[in-house]
This record gives structure tokens, C-alpha cells and sequence, in this order.
């Protein structure tokens, strides 16, 4: 640094109220001044150089400590930038989460939606079909599940919008102290760029005041790194939510699709118990029928037979009737006469015993007839009991066929839908 002397011409300074002309009364007192002038020159050279010295080291004082603290201020500045970058990325990680989970929460409408359109179709079920089956079990746990897994993520979802609400919080104040650091930042600069050429320096009023609502340093610097910690810990607390989210979106989506397989089990366990009792029955049906054509064909050779033992029992009848009529000793009790009396009696025991016989098969032709309505009652119902569970399933492709598949081909000429009609719908046509 060059020294005063290099940078101001020393001159000799007279004290104020001196003058080196000033004319005096007596020699010796001349003598004595002029002798004290010429010794305080050095003295007030030195006083001057000291005060130049001085206010030049205290200038380059200040300059140094405005440019700390213009590093120091940038420093942080730097830090809040960095600080503010993150909060903007994790608000857009926390925003992408939490709009995930609400999809996820909108997507489980669609099962419940079909569970429930599941249990109404199967209170069509009919008679003794009406029962509290494993279906059932697994359709009203599915209910039980898929409202779970909605209050999880509906919870997750309000965690996130408070979290985001938090981090919004923090995000201002950051913003308001970087604002402050750049406006800092500007004003400092603004004062180490000037110098004593400037030409917009000029005496204040009282610069050297304390503004109201000045802070310490440590008041200053904890201030920002409460704000900076605080940003942090709000980053950390939505990292750990974002993880909770995505472990509960794959948790929930785990189990629904566990209890789906559960319940499509139990449909598809329950159809083929049902088609197996199902074709017991049409067997059963099959036997009964042929059993009551057997049993139609003996009743009319009973009635045949009876109606030709009741003409041979007339004409024995008739014979033995006419033979009454034989005069004075003709009428005698001969071979022919107890022939034909046996033959009545044999012909109105085998009469009887042909009722007999067509009266108990009419009673066991009833009873078959009876049971085969029984049958057929039962099979209608397992065919709706099927019938609806096959809907059921038909039904539940939403969940695992997209829509645009799931849409069945239309007839352009008839505007009908193609398809062919299964087995069970043919029986169902035919019992109708």
C-alpha cells in the first residue's frame, strides 16, 4: 500500500489564531515564538500524516469486512439456492406421489364396484341355492379389503397434502430470506463500489443510527440456518412419506389382488361343484324319465290285460247266466257249470290282482312324477345358481381385461351382439 507521503504532499500547518506575520512589541518574545513555531511543525506534520494514515487503514477496514461480508452473505445465498432447488424438486416428487395415489384410490372403485354387483346378482339365487357359501365369504372380505385399502390411501393422500402444505411454508420463507440475501448482496456491493470520486456520496443525517428492528449476527445467521434445517427436515419427513406412499400403494394393490385371486377361486371352485351336481341331476333326470316311460308302458299293458280279463269275464258271466235258464232237471250242476264258476273265480282274483298291480304302479308313476319335477326344480335352479356365477365371472373381466377389449363385438346388420350361446344358456332355453 503506498504511503501517505507518496499519496499527499506534507505542508506545514499553522495552528488556528496564528499568524507568521504577526509583529510583536518585544524582541525577546519574537525570538520565543518563532522558536515555538519552528519546533511544532514536525509535530503537526506527524498529528496530520497519523490522521491520513488512519482514515486510509480504517477505509480499507471497512472494504475488506464488506467483502467478508459479501462472501459471507453469498455463502449463504449460495446454500438457500441449493436449499430452494431441492424443496422445488422434492414438492414435484411429493405432487407426482400424491397424484399416483389418488389414482390408485380412484382405481378401486372398479372392484368394489364390481363385488358389489357380484353379491346383487347372487341374491337372485333361488331356493336352496340361497346359502352362505364361500363366495359370498370372499366377495363381502373383498368388500372388507378394497375399503381398507381406500381409508390407507386416503389417509396417505390428506399426509401428503399437509406434508405439501408444510413444504409450500418453507418454500416462502427460504424465497423471503433469499430475497433478503440478493437484496443484501445488491446494496453491499452497491457500497464497496464506491470510492471518494463517486459522485453520488454525500453527508447523511445521523447515518451512524441503529434502524429499528436491527438484529445481532447470531441472530442473523441463526435465523437463516433455522430456515435452512427446518427446509431440510421438511425434505426429509416428505422423503419418508413419498417411501410410505409407494410402499402402501404396492402393499394395497398386493392384497386386492390376492383377494381377487381368493374370490376367482372360490368362483371358479363353486361353478364346478355346481356343473358337477348339475349333471348328477340331468343324469338322475335321464333315469327318471326312462324310468316313467317303463313304468307308462306296464301300467297300459295292465290296463290292457285288464280290460281283456274283464271280457272273458263277462263272457263267463253271460254263459254261466244263460244256463240258468235251462228247464225242470236240465238245470243240473254238471262239469260245464262248475268249470265255468271256477273260471269266474279265477278271473275276478286275477281282476283283482291286475288292480292291484296298475293301482301301485300309478302310485310309484306319481311318486316318479314328482320327483322328476323335483328334478327338473333343482336343475332350473342350479342352471340360474350357474347362470349367475358365470356372470359373476363375466363380470369380473373388467378387473383384469382393459376396456377396450372388454367391449364384445357388435353385428353391424342386426346390431346385435355375437356370441354363442353356452351350453348352460342352451339348457336354460330349453327349460323355459
Amino acid at each position: 500500500m503506498p504511503s501517505c507521503s507518496e499519496m499527499l504532499p506534507i505542508r506545514s500547518a499553522r495552528r488556528p489564531g496564528c499568524s507568521a506575520t504577526r509583529p510583536t512589541t518585544r524582541l525577546g518574545m519574537g525570538t520565543q515564538l518563532g522558536g515555538q513555531r519552528d519546533s511544532s511543525q514536525p509535530l503537526d506534520t506527524v498529528f496530520i500524516w497519523l490522521c491520513l494514515s488512519q482514515t486510509i487503514w480504517d477505509e480499507h477496514d471497512n472494504r475488506t469486512r464488506l467483502v467478508e461480508r459479501i462472501d459471507t452473505v453469498n455463502r449463504w445465498k449460495d446454500m438457500l439456492d441449493k436449499c430452494l432447488t431441492d424443496l422445488d424438486a422434492e414438492i414435484d416428487a411429493l405432487t407426482q406421489m400424491k397424484e399416483s395415489a389418488e389414482q390408485n384410490l380412484q382405481a378401486k372403485n372398479l372392484p368394489l364396484d364390481v363385488a358389489i354387483e357380484c353379491l346383487t346378482l347372487r341374491e337372485s339365487r333361488r331356493d336352496f341355492d340361497v346359502v352362505k357359501d364361500p363366495v359370498e365369504d370372499e366377495l363381502h372380505k373383498e368388500v372388507e379389503v378394497i375399503e381398507a385399502t381406500k381409508k390407507a390411501l386416503q389417509q396417505k393422500v390428506s399426509q401428503a397434502f399437509q406434508q405439501l402444505c408444510l413444504l409450500q411454508e418453507v418454500r416462502q420463507q427460504l424465497n423471503s430470506d433469499h430475497r433478503g440475501k440478493m437484496e443484501t448482496l445488491e446494496i453491499d456491493r452497491g457500497c464497496l463500489s464506491l470510492n471518494l470520486r463517486s459522485p453520488n456520496i454525500s453527508l447523511k443525517v445521523d447515518p451512524t443510527r441503529v434502524p429499528d428492528g436491527s438484529t445481532t449476527l447470531q441472530q442473523w445467521d441463526d435465523f437463516s440456518r433455522f430456515n435452512k434445517d427446518r427446509a431440510e427436515a421438511e425434505m426429509k419427513a416428505a422423503t419418508e412419506l413419498r417411501e410410505a406412499i409407494a410402499l402402501t400403494i404396492a402393499e394395497t394393490n398386493n392384497e386386492l389382488e390376492a383377494q381377487r385371486v381368493a374370490t376367482e377361486f372360490a368362483f371358479r371352485k363353486r361353478l364346478r361343484e355346481m356343473e358337477k351336481v348339475y349333471s348328477e341331476l340331468k343324469w338322475q333326470e335321464k333315469n327318471t324319465l326312462e324310468e316313467i316311460a317303463e313304468l307308462q308302458e306296464d301300467i297300459r299293458h295292465l290296463e290292457e290285460d285288464l280290460r281283456t280279463k274283464l271280457l272273458n269275464l263277462k263272457l263267463s258271466h253271460t254263459r254261466l247266466e244263460a244256463r240258468t235258464y235251462r228247464p225242470n232237471v236240465e238245470l243240473c250242476r254238471d262239469q260245464a257249470q262248475y268249470g265255468l264258476t271256477d273260471e269266474v273265480h279265477q278271473l275276478e282274483a286275477t281282476i283283482a290282482a291286475l288292480k292291484q298291480k296298475l293301482a301301485q304302479a300309478q302310485d310309484a308313476l306319481d311318486a316318479l312324477c314328482k320327483h322328476l319335477a323335483r328334478l327338473q326344480a333343482d336343475i332350473a335352479c342350479k342352471a340360474n345358481s350357474m347362470l349367475l356365477d358365470t356372470k359373476c365371472m363375466d363380470t369380473r373381466r373388467k378387473l383384469t381385461v382393459p376396456a377396450e377389449r372388454f367391449v364384445p363385438e357388435v353385428d353391424t346388420f342386426t346390431r346385435t351382439t355375437n356370441s354363442t350361446l353356452s351350453p348352460l344358456k342352451s339348457c336354460q332355453l330349453e327349460l323355459a
